[in-house]
């Protein structure tokens, strides 16, 4: 009797073991058809073809290694110079997982908690006042805020500062304030978001906002550096972002892209102007830096791996682990999606209507480029361009595209 309910018991042990373990087998060995990739080339061939992309790069890693990578069309549609590997792009809002990263290395080193009050640090945030009608921005009267402005709310877009985006009142004056008025540094820029009315009360809304200019300034202001030398000496040098940062050499600048645009008749077109490659001294957290696909893939790849790369760990595992959950209480407005620290956040496979995994964490930036990363399939996937306006369009084809040649 005693024989056979060991034996069950020792049977069922078994049982589960061989069950985790073909998961992880069959998890890493997961891989790339080579044949289903062609797919997403073939379509940005089109894409090309007919005029709609100049060029774009795309690159994949899976389970650590390169899957995938890419370059095609043309980098200026004027001079029809191709479109390489090692092509420069402004980034954009990707700017702000970075900015966002090198903050919670901060937090790690014990500069501040995340309820924390901005204004103990910022005095200038102490009394922040809010727009009783967005639509008609100051003149339409304002009110104090209900609650204090707090740092975990900067981070989730939750704080209800805007970006300038949309129509309303508000988001016109802080399109002025912060990006038509010039400032000489982030520290100018960011006082001057301190006078801007808030588009709605703290921890009400999820809009999506400049406020990682502001994660920017409190890096100068807990490190005693700029954020551009906080940036190299901690992340990009050790990392080997060779390519990244607010201002590029003269050599990089020849490989910069051109930004293109479309005409009233929807043709592509070179941009009248183009991004500013040296001179930069706001060096700002929403919306600044300049990178490669491939030193994007570093980045990408060290929060992959639990906050590790080449030996050095840059944030924990549990640093990242709340930075990449759901952060805005629900209120983040995209089905099946949330927002941690930094980043979107897929939350619900079925409501958000696309392929993909749960824990998937991403964002983009406004001249269309692309990423995210995937931990349950061991997979980041880029795609960089230079074209505007935005349109999250080649971000939803991207993920389409890559996951289903997954094997």
């Amino acid at each position: 009797m005693l024989k056979n309910k060991f034996l069950t018991l020792l049977t069922a042990i078994l049982f589960i073991s061989n069950a985790g373990f073909s998961q992880t087998v069959i998890h890493e060995k997961s891989s790339l058809s080579k044949e289903r990739l062609s797919r997403y080339d073939n379509f940005l061939h089109t894409e090309i073809d007919e005029g709609r992309l100049a060029g774009v790069v795309t690159l994949i890693y899976k389970n650590g290694e390169k899957a995938h990578e890419n370059s095609m069309g043309v980098r200026d549609i004027n001079s029809k110079e191709p479109m390489n590997l090692d092509q420069i792009f402004f980034i954009q809002s990707m700017t702000k997982p970075i900015i966002t990263t090198a903050f919670m290395m901060l937090y790690e080193e014990g500069y501040f908690q995340l309820n924390d009050p901005l204004s103990k640090y910022l005095p200038e945030f102490k009394n922040v006042m809010v727009a009783k009608n967005p639509q008609l921005g100051s003149e339409g009267g304002l009110e104090p805020a209900k609650s204090p402005i707090r740092i975990h709310q900067l981070m989730s877009h939750t704080a209800g500062f805007s970006h300038g985006l949309g129509q309303s009142k508000v988001d016109q004056e802080v399109l002025q304030g912060l990006y038509y008025t010039p400032h000489e540094n982030i520290a100018a820029r960011v006082s001057a978001y301190a006078k801007l009315p808030l588009i709605g009360h703290p921890g009400e809304q999820w809009y999506y906002s400049a406020s990682p200019d502001i994660l920017a300034r409190l890096i100068e202001v807990f490190s005693g550096q700029t954020t551009a030398q906080f940036l190299q000496e901690r992340l990009f040098d050790p990392l080997g972002m060779k390519d990244t940062g607010y201002n590029l050499s003269e050599s990089q600048a020849k490989r910069m892209a051109t930004l293109h645009a479309y005409d009233e008749s929807g043709k592509l077109i070179k941009a009248e102007r183009q991004t500013p490659v040296s001179g930069n001294k706001v060096f700002a957290g929403a919306n600044a830096l300049f990178s490669t696909a491939q030193d994007y893939a570093i980045f990408a790849q060290m929060l992959l791996n639990g906050g590790e790369w080449n030996g050095i760990q840059y944030v924990s595992p549990k640093t990242i682990e709340i930075m990449t959950m759901d952060q805005a209480n629900g209120i983040y407005n995209a089905p099946g999606q949330g927002f941690g620290f930094g980043f979107g956040v897929v939350k619900d496979l079925a409501d958000s209507k696309s392929l993909g995994s749960e824990g998937t964490y991403y964002w983009s930036g406004a001249y269309c480029t692309y990423f995210f990363i995937d931990p349950e399939e061991n997979l980041i996937s880029i795609m960089m361009t230079q074209t505007a306006p935005f349109s999250g369009y080649y971000d939803q084809k991207m993920r389409q595209m890559v996951y289903q040649a997954i094997e």
